[in-house]
């Protein structure tokens, strides 16, 4: 029986690949992507030319059956995400889970994740969190705003660049405004991003903005934190 290898691929800078990545997705007998062309710049860069599978949100549910037959067979499958985490708001958690039932052998090869990646370097606190990951765009979005607005410890949000004005102004609509947040774009990147403060200046940081692109990850502190914003900034 073969193993499935969920793989974690660089959310920007290509150098944070590691070797051990590299070794699995060339010894694989394929290797299932979220967009192949989106891979292929990866493969290329490191001159990796095992068989790409396309598996992605639209197809996963038919394809998990293909890839646990391959599985059967005795194949070794790498499943890889445009970037990121695999099974982290990307596809890779029907298959870890059919792989289980199956008894195949199911390994994590660890790697970047834009939400570990921010709140690291968010200076927020990391000890208790919370990841929503991409909230609904319409239904039941208002609901689970007020749940995270309502929580004592800190939550991860992702968003999109049409949408982060409006998250923004969600959640400044249901904060206090001196609650802290982090709202990081452009991570491992050239023009890497993190405007943090209170709830109110970064909304106004925020919409005066002329350069917003990307992919957005949101960092917002408990609604029990706080910090001497004025005071660290005198410093």
């Amino acid at each position: 029986m073969g193993t499935l290898y969920l793989v974690a691929t660089p959310i920007g800078n290509l150098a944070d690949f590691s070797k051990r990545s590299v070794d699995i997705l060339v010894s694989a007998d394929a290797i299932a992507c979220e967009d192949t062309r989106t891979s292929s710049r990866l493969l290329n860069h490191y001159g990796i030319d095992t068989p790409m599978i396309p598996f992605h949100q639209h197809n996963e549910h038919r394809k998990v059956a293909m890839l646990m037959e391959r599985l059967a067979s005795g194949q070794n499958i790498a499943l890889i995400s445009d970037a990121g985490t695999p099974g982290v708001s990307d596809p890779g958690f029907l298959a870890a889970r059919e792989a289980h039932k199956k008894g195949h052998t199911v390994c994590a090869i660890p790697g970047a994740s834009a939400a570990l990646v921010a709140l690291t370097a968010s200076g927020l606190p990391c000890d208790r969190f919370l990841f929503e990951g991409f909230l609904p765009a319409k239904k039941g979005r208002p609901g689970r705003l007020d749940v995270i607005a309502e929580q004592d410890m800190t939550v991860i949000l992702f968003e999109s660049v049409h949408r982060i004005q409006k998250l923004v102004d969600e959640l400044a609509g249901r904060c206090d405004g001196q609650r802290m947040i982090a709202v990081c774009r452009e991570l491992t990147k050239q023009f890497e991003e993190i405007i943090r403060g209170p709830l109110d200046d970064v909304r106004e940081r925020i919409s005066s903005h002329l350069n917003l692109k990307g992919e957005f990850v949101v960092i917002l502190a408990g609604k029990n934190y706080t910090e001497d914003y004025s005071e660290d900034q005198s410093e």
